[in-house]
């Protein structure tokens, strides 16, 4: 086994999310797991977010740390990489993972999403997808250890109310603290590097390296300056780019054309200072010596094919 992966069911298709597996090892379907979950690509304003779940026999731990797992953000890329080749080899053999890419496209459309979700909530649902996706795998899955996402004890108490056969710990700075957790952020940062490098733009006649676009952050002079000569003053960015950050936002704002929806022509206007219509506005009593006064239906009713009625007792039809 090796933790060569071939990444490229996502690179081809960059706006759809991917989940990628290695082999696991024969030992995790036996004996019971400790498991840690850690993310890379939460603050960029470019490219994918990666979460990522590790794991190992729990009767080994200690062997965890006299390897070279550290938090990822301390550890060069050169160093990533090294480790990274050598999970499922010599003495990394007994290490398993998935990692899920999270596309800009699905982090933007989940948080414009018209009901709240935010990029806390993506989170949690992406990891508690990990860990049953690696139970449905068969690994013995016995104790999590996560990296805060929002408050640690609200969103532990939600993970123990899911899994509660499990023993969970979620912890500020979880990857300096446990060495699963390390593994985890080594194993989400290497694959979003690789995705970021090799990323393949779907729009027409767009190339770009990552000399072109930098790491992504907001602070990176090369990300600033392909953002700034990249925008299209109708359609804003390419799908490479988080239209939901704040940064994205104040760009379009100040640089991009305002665009206004027109109303369909059978579509009464909207006036902001007409009180909004009470339902009871509906229930018109009829003159049975008068005929009746055709309503022009409110464009909610006519799409929805719902007509008012005429008193309280026409219920009785339903």
């Amino acid at each position: 086994m090796s933790s060569s992966i071939d990444l490229n069911a996502f690179i081809d298709h960059p706006i759809n999310d991917k989940t990628f597996e290695s082999t696991i090892p024969p030992i995790a379907l036996r004996e019971d797991c400790i498991a840690g979950i850690d993310e890379a690509g939460r603050g960029p304003v470019l490219g994918p977010m990666v979460y990522s779940l590790a794991f190992f026999p729990l009767s080994e731990e200690s062997l965890l740390k006299k390897l070279d797992f550290a938090d990822s953000k301390t550890l060069t890329e050169e160093k990533r990489e090294e480790i990274f080749s050598k999970i499922g080899e010599n003495e990394y053999k007994k290490i398993g993972f998935l990692a899920t890419v999270l596309s800009p496209v699905t982090i933007s459309n989940s948080m414009f999403k018209r009901s709240k979700y935010n990029l806390n909530q993506l989170s949690h649902d992406t990891a508690i997808a990990l860990i049953t996706r690696a139970q449905q795998n068969g690994v013995k899955i016995k104790k999590v250890f996560l990296d805060t996402v929002g408050p640690a004890d609200k969103y532990e108490a939600k993970l123990k109310h899911l899994f509660p056969d499990l023993t969970i710990k979620v912890s500020n700075k979880a990857d300096s603290l446990f060495p699963i957790v390390s593994a985890a952020s080594v194993c989400a940062k290497v694959i979003r590097d690789r995705v970021v490098n090799d990323w393949k733009f779907i729009e027409p006649n767009l190339h770009f390296s990552k000399e072109d676009y930098g790491s992504g952050y907001p602070s990176d002079p090369k990300t600033k300056s392909f953002l700034s000569k990249n925008l299209d003053p109708i359609f804003g960015y390419t799908t490479f780019v988080r239209f939901s950050w704040s940064t994205i936002k104040n760009i379009l704002d100040d640089k991009a054309i305002d665009c206004q929806w027109e109303e369909s022509e059978d579509e009464e206007p909207v006036v902001e200072s007409k009180p909004t219509k009470k339902i009871s506005n509906y229930f018109k009593a009829v003159n049975s010596e008068e005929k009746p006064q055709k309503t022009r239906l409110n464009a909610f009713l006519k799409e929805r094919n719902l007509e008012p009625i005429t008193s309280p007792q026409d219920f009785c039809h339903f």
